[in-house]
């Protein structure tokens, strides 16, 4: 009896949990719910070196790495590509909305050792700062190859320069 009653305590306490993080996140969703959505790439972009393959970090409001944005799924780790283009950045995301980060919008690229619980060596996490609509973002991502990191964050600051 000890032991069903226990059990039955376990199961409120993991089923309360879940009900709270979903909860949360729907309210994070709805308090955010200004943010426009992303665009999508289009035809006629053409890539400007080959995709580099990691993961999707995340994307966070600027400067608040542990704010993460909820709407439009720009909040979910996945795996992907990262494609620079001649238009912007392709985040190509397995399961997801691919999306584009226009090149007009880019205001800068740097790399940042840990961005919303993910978190690995000095510079391993490529990071985007853009506008989003009138909302400023960082997108993380993390190549899978380290060497593929630095020529990419070149690649982009290049793109950058030539904008302006």
């Amino acid at each position: 009896m000890d032991t069903a009653v226990g059990t039955l305590i376990v199961a409120a306490v993991i089923l309360l949990v879940i009900v709270a993080i979903a909860w949360g996140w729907s309210r994070r969703k709805r308090a955010q719910s200004e943010v426009v959505t992303p665009p999508k790439p289009h035809m006629g972009i053409k890539a400007v070196g080959e995709p580099v393959e990691g993961s999707y970090v995340s994307t966070t409001k600027a400067g608040h790495p542990l704010e993460r944005v909820a709407v439009h799924g720009l909040g979910i780790r996945t795996t992907g590509e990262l494609v620079v283009t001649d238009g912007g950045v392709i985040m190509d995301l397995a399961g997801r909305e691919d999306f584009l980060i226009p090149r007009r919008d880019i205001v800068s690229v740097d790399t940042t050792n840990g961005m919303i619980g993910k978190f690995v060596e000095r510079g391993g996490i490529i990071r985007i700062t853009w506008h989003l609509g009138d909302t400023l973002v960082d997108t993380g991502f993390r190549a899978r190859y380290a060497a593929s990191t630095t020529p990419t964050v070149d690649r982009i600051r290049e793109m950058i320069e030539e904008a302006q």
